[in-house]
């Protein structure tokens, strides 16, 4: 380890060495020059920023970076503060007036940062050096040029720049005194603008429109020069003038050019200066003394010399485009020089590293294969760890969802029978109130809910036991053939109901066995209870017992049910598990419940699952897997009760046929034979019952047409929100009013029945007054909604009505007033355009308006011959046969019994 510390050192330091003197070389020589410009809005500025770095680019040791104050003031005082707080070398500076920028240039000056002023001046001269033309001297060209080529009236309009910029005062003041040398000539007008064309042109404009007699225009750059001349066009006037401009640019609308057009007669030279004021900046860094004041040579530009100029200037941008070839191709080479350089220096790094490597690897391959097994060991470890975390996760994850759906389904499996306890409860108070003979049915099937309610608590408790781990079994020698007899026994009745065929056969009669007749009752009860809950009607259960050579009993429970799905049928027997094809709710831990029970008896429970569930119960014979503690004496199990039987109750399977004539009908469906007997029982008075599974309720809500329907949620097949979906889409069910009676109470269940279309949603265990009393609201709703479709006909219109019944009836007066025309126009025909058959078309319109079709045919008709009648353009026969009736005579009749008068009396009125 001491070793392998060395080489590391070392190898950090080479690699440190390495980029640190690379870094060093490149920074070490770096000025950093900071150029504030004034602004970039005109081709001499850009022109000065492009000479600057033209300038910068031949010396790599310059850190050039310019900053665009953008024609304003406070902005470039912050751009100079800025550069003071990056500790520039040298501040080049542009000042876009004298005064406002005086205190942070000297402010600059008192960090110690050397200031040059380029184009234009501060107030009080706070700089090291200033680089420019004269502009005094300019002025002077200017008006020299002027006298020398005057032959008219010799009158001058000058345009000014900013004229609190240095340069515009002096080219003004230059201008003033080389106009004493020349008496002919005259300054008649001062137009001050902002160095643009644009600040001028509308003063200028004005004053050429009243004044005529101008010779000369004086500019103080080219843009103003040339932004005067265009406004003399518009006028007609710019031959009569001679423009004057200042700068000289080699640029398309430059100086230069705008002479050669003839724009200009002249423009004074002013060069920008910028390569002179970078190499200002470096002799200052440098130490080198510098003239105080570099000004730059002029010359005026006139049609003689232009093309020269522009010649030469040409040639002048020419060699810097290949000074900048050339420098781009030497920066390329740099930036190779100093990558190879680098390489170089890495490479000799890696050769010291892959030296000492060398020696240490002879080192570490004795200790790798040592540390290997270590980091082997702990990495198993690790993930062993990280996997245990996992599923303890997933566990935990599925323990709270599996315990959401035990409370759902204990909810559930507690209020059906607490439905049937307290109704019938409601309901013998009712008899003994009215001193009527209480119904010994009645009695029965509390008992038997009560009983079934008592043994859901019996299994909660006992997995609570489990849990805590506090079960004492106690076995005794019983014939396990005559024991499952008696539990099959307390569900033959169910089955006979359903007419499920239970098979239960054993080669011996007499098959001993040690168990606790308590615990193995629960086991056989759930296991039986399962079968027949997942059993289909006319399905079959088969119970085997079956004695093993090793001295083992097998028995087992199969059915001809849903089955359970492969990938989850190992893990039925874990607590609160419900497999995903089971829509029906459970606690979700009599199948958990019942392995803890066999285990108990050191047996083992098994399931296969292929056309149907396989449940196998392995017990050993004897009692030597039992303590003495354990076993007791043996007793007679005939005489004792090992459970609470159902008691036999009779279920009235009177036919709906029986009430058919009664006025309304309901469909109830629900998969509890005793919820649906009572119900049944309290309905069938008053109202055609029709009953259903869930299996098959939608055929017979089609076929039947109720009036109203009753439904629960967890049903056979298909549950009671799909099912509510289905027949409110339909157009033959549309209108049916349905209730959904169930156990599930929670909010989220609320809203989904409503979606579905649920007209009223009540929970278990409820009144059986409230429930009737909301059948009768329901409807007599419907009969109010009946009496208003019947009422009218003629109203019913797309913007008026939404609901599918409303629909409905629009689509089918269309269709009516469409064909009334043909007498042999009949309901068949109606119902093949309605797409229904013709029962139930009859049944739909009888449920939505009370009356047969054949009577709502002929009251559109009757509607529609009363709207002729009042038009008065037609006969009464016309009329007659125009909606459809053959005899004149007839309509007369049905017109006479509908309105209370004839139709000639009602045309005369």
């Amino acid at each position: 380890m001491k070793l392998f510390r060395i080489l590391y050192t070392i190898t950090i330091f080479c690699f440190l060495w390495c980029f640190i003197s690379c870094d060093t070389n490149d920074d070490e020589k770096k000025i950093k020059i900071g150029f504030s410009q004034a602004m970039t809005t005109d081709d001499w500025r850009l022109q000065m920023n492009y000479t600057m770095k033209v300038e910068a680019s031949l010396h790599p040791e310059v850190d050039l970076e310019i900053l665009d104050a953008e024609n304003d003031v406070d902005k470039q005082i912050n751009d100079i503060e800025t550069f003071i707080k990056k500790g520039i070398d040298v501040l080049i500076v542009s000042p876009i007036a004298s005064k406002p920028l005086t205190a942070v240039v000297k402010k600059a000056k008192e960090h110690g940062i050397p200031v040059i002023a380029i184009d234009r001046k501060t107030e009080g001269e706070f700089f090291d050096a200033y680089v420019g033309a004269d502009n005094i001297t300019v002025g002077r060209e200017a008006a020299a040029y002027a006298g020398t080529h005057q032959t008219g009236t010799g009158k001058i309009i000058e345009l000014t720049g900013l004229k609190s910029s240095s340069p515009a005062q002096e080219r003004s003041l230059g201008f003033l005194q080389g106009l004493t040398k020349y008496p002919k000539l005259q300054l008649v007008k001062s137009i001050e603008g902002d160095w643009e064309k644009e600040s001028i042109t509308e003063s200028f404009k004005n004053y050429l429109k009243n004044h005529d007699d101008i010779e000369f225009v004086f500019a103080h750059n080219d843009r103003m020069a040339y932004g005067a001349w265009q406004e003399a066009r518009k006028l007609g006037v710019e031959d009569k003038l001679k423009f004057i401009g200042v700068d000289g640019l080699n640029t398309p609308d430059g100086g230069v050019a705008l002479v050669q057009k003839g724009v200009l007669q002249a423009s004074i030279l002013y060069p920008t200066g910028g390569n002179d004021a970078l190499q200002l900046a470096l002799d200052l860094v440098n130490e080198i003394p510098v003239e105080n004041h570099k000004m730059l040579n002029t010359i005026v530009v006139n049609n003689i010399n232009a093309n020269i100029l522009k010649h030469q200037m040409d040639r002048v941008d020419q060699q810097q485009g290949i000074i900048e070839t050339q420098q781009s191709f030497l920066k390329e080479q740099q930036e190779k020089y100093t990558s190879l350089n680098m390489l170089l220096k890495i490479l000799l790094a890696l050769l010291i590293v892959i030296f000492g490597l060398a020696v240490y690897s002879i080192y570490s391959g004795i200790s790798i294969a040592r540390k290997r097994k270590e980091l082997e060991n702990t990495n198993k470890t690790v993930i062993a760890q990280r996997d245990e975390i996992k599923k303890i996760a997933n566990e935990l994850r599925e323990t709270h969802e599996a315990r959401l759906n035990f409370f759902t389904g204990i909810s559930h499996e507690f209020k059906t029978p607490l439905t049937l306890i307290m109704s019938y409860t409601e309901s013998l108070l009712h008899q003994l109130e009215n001193n009527k003979k209480l119904e010994n049915n009645e009695l029965k099937l509390i008992y038997n809910n009560s009983n079934r309610l008592k043994r859901l608590i019996d299994q909660l408790l006992d997995f609570r036991k489990i849990e805590d781990q506090r079960f004492a079994i106690k076995v005794r020698e019983v014939n396990i053939y005559d024991f499952l007899k008696g539990v099959i026994a307390y569900f033959k009745p169910e089955a006979a109901r359903r007419n499920i065929n239970i098979d239960f056969k054993s080669r011996k009669k007499h098959v001993p066995l040690f168990i606790d007749t308590e615990l193995m009752d629960k086991v056989f009860f759930n296991l039986l209870s399962n079968g027949l809950k997942f059993t289909p009607n006319n399905g079959t259960i088969k119970i085997r017992i079956i004695e093993n050579e090793n001295n083992t009993v097998e028995i087992t429970v199969s059915d001809s049910g849903i089955g359970i799905p492969n990938e989850e049928i190992q893990h039925i027997f874990e607590p609160f598990y419900q497999a995903s094809n089971n829509s029906r709710p459970s606690s979700g831990i009599g199948l958990y419940v019942a392995k803890q029970f066999v285990e108990l008896h050191s047996g083992t429970i098994t399931a296969t699952s292929s056309k149907g569930t396989i449940f196998s119960i392995f017990l050993k014979q004897g009692t030597d897997h039992f303590s003495e503690d354990d076993v007791q004496a043996s007793g007679d199990l005939d005489k004792e009760t090992v459970f609470n039987p159902l008691l036999p109750v009779e279920i009235n399977t009177v036919s709906s046929k029986e009430n058919d004539a009664l006025e309304n009908s309901i469909l109830i469906i629900e998969d509890n034979p005793e919820l649906i007997q009572f119900l049944r029982g309290k309905l069938q008075n008053s109202f055609q019952i029709f009953t259903s599974d869930g299996s098959d309720a939608t055929d017979i809500a089609t076929t039947q047409i109720p009036d109203m329907i009753i439904c629960d949620i967890n049903l056979v097949e298909k549950d009671g929100f799909t099912i509510s979906k289905t027949l409110k889409s339909d157009l033959r069910t549309s209108h049916i009013p349905i209730v959904m009676l169930t156990a599930l109470s929670d909010e989220y269940s609320r809203i989904k029945g409503l979606e579905s279309g649920v007209d009223l949603y009540i929970t278990k265990p409820f009144s059986f007054d409230v429930l009737l009393q909301s059948i009768q609201n329901v409807l007599y709703n419907r009969e109010r909604l009946r009496f208003h479709y019947t009422n009218s006909i003629d109203e019913i219109t797309p913007e008026k009505f939404h609901q599918p019944e409303q629909n409905f009836l629009l689509k089918l007066n269309e269709i009516i007033e469409t064909e009334m025309t043909d007498a042999q126009f009949t309901v068949e025909k109606l119902a093949d355009k309605m797409n229904i058959s013709r029962v139930q078309l009859y049944r739909k319109v009888k449920a939505i308006l009370g009356v047969s079709v054949s009577e709502h045919i002929n009251e559109v008709r009757l509607q529609k011959a009363k709207l002729l009648l009042q038009d008065g353009k037609l006969s009464i026969s016309e009329i007659a046969y125009s909606v459809g009736f053959s005899s004149p005579n007839y309509f007369s009749t049905l017109f006479k019994n509908k309105f209370k008068i004839s139709p000639s009396d009602y045309k005369s009125n």
